[in-house]
């Protein structure tokens, strides 16, 4: 099966290619966020592949890793976000974003807090609107920067006091895109 999606992924890559206005970037990104009943704010890591059909169209897929933690400590939720974006570029350093993400998530109970819960993994689906802008640098560079807000509801275990806790958070990243 991951032979196949590379192999896919390859041929959509050399296809967008062969366009003028089409370009395909990868690179780092790193953000901040803070989800609205965490504990505090973290950092956010990882990759992310952009390709521009035209030069008002393009799409992102990205993967990162985040932790966050919530009852002062008491759970840990740590996540693998993959995502999936659409950009639409009314100008052509300015975009707008939206998309989905898939979260694999892993909730990790304290256990000196909270004996009686058991860690578990799931997953959550989640969406996400935001602006950005993207600078070129050099022939084939660019630098990112955009800020987004993701709708993410956890779903937390029988805990005390959980029933109405907020899991959406504001991200803001910065990337560096290398042209491929």
């Amino acid at each position: 099966m991951r032979t196949k999606m590379v192999l896919l992924l390859g041929l959509i890559t050399l296809m967008i290619a062969q366009t003028d206005a089409a370009s395909v970037n990868l690179g780092p990104q790193l953000g901040y966020y803070k989800a609205q009943d965490a504990d505090n704010g973290a950092f956010i890591g990882g990759v992310t592949c952009r390709l521009k059909f035209t030069s008002v169209l393009g799409a992102e897929a990205s993967i990162n890793y985040r932790q966050e933690t919530y009852f002062h400590d008491a759970v840990t939720v740590r996540s693998w976000p993959l995502m999936v974006t659409g950009l639409l570029y009314p100008l052509p350093f300015v975009y707008g974003a939206m998309g989905a993400g898939w979260y694999n998530l892993t909730f990790d109970y304290n256990q000196s807090k909270l004996p009686f819960l058991t860690d578990q993994t799931t997953q959550e689906f989640g969406w996400h609107f935001g602006v950005g802008a993207e600078i070129p640098v050099g022939l084939k560079s660019k630098l990112t920067g955009d800020i987004r807000y993701v709708f993410l509801d956890y779903n937390f275990q029988e805990m005390p006091g959980s029933a109405h806790l907020k899991s959406d958070f504001f991200v803001i990243t910065v990337g560096f895109l290398f042209g491929l």
